[in-house]
């Protein structure tokens, strides 16, 4: 192995870094936005609610993000209502494209795990606040999802680690972020060993700056220590006034 040519190409690689961060970053935002009133939606007893989202997390889960990154790319071109439309000057663009099949596929897991979040959280917690009149809105907003973000953090982590390395699948629709700039490398070279242990290399840095982050984040709130004991009702004012 040539470690000057490893070291040369972690070097031009890393320039892939930024765009690769964007859509990873910018995805899980879209993605999170999405999840929460599709969780809700997901855990209402009318079927005429949950069951469009039931439906929709069911075929992004279930199928490869390779391939709705393709029917996205490829195949919305070939509808003519939308190459007639203004959604086609997004649509034709691969950065958008990839933005649109990421953030729909992590829309779907975190809403599923959300989901195990909000059935998770003690129907005691919820019966408090309602006894104070606190409205569903406020129920949601400032018991429910908090509580149910603290329970699914560990597997909210898998999902963001998991769309990082996902995120080379970009380089299928001419991205050049870390994976598309190593084939463009390895063309040029001729060197694939070399090139894709460096960006090997870069993926297991990123990932591990992930990790450690989130590992911070569950240390600060999942080891958090417990309030006094007190009664329910208490218990939900003090989560209303922040206290």
């Amino acid at each position: 192995m040539d470690a000057e040519l490893l070291l040369t190409s972690m070097m031009t690689l890393a320039s892939g870094i930024p765009l690769t961060l964007i859509l990873t970053l910018a995805s899980l935002v879209i993605g999170l936005v999405l999840s929460v009133p599709l969780a809700f939606l997901r855990t209402s007893g009318n079927k005429y609610f949950s069951l469009p989202v039931l439906a929709y997390t069911y075929v992004f889960r279930g199928t490869p993000l390779l391939v709705q990154l393709f029917i996205i790319y490829y195949g919305l071109g070939q509808i003519e209502f939308i190459r007639s439309s203004g959604l086609w000057y997004v649509l034709r663009d691969p950065f958008w494209c990839s933005l649109l099949a990421f953030s729909l596929n992590s829309a779907a897991y975190t809403t599923e795990v959300f989901r195990g979040g909000i059935l998770a959280v003690p129907s005691g917690m919820i019966d408090a606040a309602q006894a104070i009149g606190m409205t569903p809105l406020q129920q949601k907003r400032k018991i429910i999802l908090p509580i149910a973000f603290r329970g699914v953090l560990p597997s909210y982590v898998n999902e963001v680690i998991a769309l990082l390395k996902a995120s080379s699948l970009a380089s299928t629709v001419t991205l050049l972020e870390i994976t598309g700039l190593s084939r463009k490398l390895v063309s040029e070279t001729f060197a694939p060993y070399e090139i894709f242990i460096a960006a090997g290399i870069l993926y297991l840095g990123l990932t591990s700056i992930f990790t450690s982050g989130f590992r911070v984040l569950e240390t600060r709130w999942l080891n958090a220590p417990p309030k006094q004991a007190a009664p329910d009702g208490i218990i939900a004012k003090q989560v209303v006034h922040g206290s």
